[in-house]
């Protein structure tokens, strides 16, 4: 009798464990609740594609392509295309406010702005790769940050950044040619 009863009374902490991990499993993303109706923040990203061109002694980096996406606390986003030099024409669109708050969210609940690395370089022998840059302005607190594609540097690049960095690049294929 007393071997039954130790069991259900056992279970009952391993079912309240499964009850409470299947909604985090099955629902992956940040919690809008980590955004304020107070929160302000203001976002700019850029994405340059680089190619090392030898000059001889010295070499250089140049721009092959560099997208710009600046994200404003209403919603309203502006995007810049420089390709070979050419600048195309400004594009400007509204985000809706639920894409806002998931993103200043996603700041907020990963710690983003706590991030002690502010610059993380590509290896000197990589001649072409992609730079991103990213500048935060959360309720008055500004975070900015460079790094470069994972597979251009030996440093490890922190998930955070890249989870930040990948939705906003979201952003830049939706509002890109």
């Amino acid at each position: 009798m007393a071997k039954p009863l130790i069991l259900i009374i056992s279970s009952i902490p391993i079912i309240l464990a499964i009850m409470i991990a299947i909604p985090m499993i099955t629902n992956p993303q940040i919690p809008f609740s980590a955004a304020n109706a107070d929160d302000r923040i203001s976002v700019e990203f850029t994405k340059h594609h680089l190619k090392k061109i030898s000059l001889g002694v010295t070499d250089r980096l140049t721009p092959q392509k560099t997208e710009i996406l600046t994200i404003s606390n209403d919603g309203v986003a502006r995007y810049l295309l420089t390709e070979a030099g050419s600048a195309f024409p400004e594009k400007t669109f509204v985000l809706e406010k639920a894409e806002v708050k998931k993103i200043t969210a996603l700041v907020k609940e990963t710690g983003f702005m706590q991030i002690p690395i502010d610059v993380i370089s590509a290896d000197e022998e990589k001649t072409e790769y992609v730079k991103f840059s990213l500048k935060i302005i959360l309720n008055g607190n500004t975070k900015q940050i460079q790094w470069v594609e994972q597979n251009a540097t030996s440093t490890l690049i922190p998930p955070i950044v890249t989870q930040v960095g990948s939705t906003l690049d979201a952003l830049l294929k939706q509002a890109g040619p």
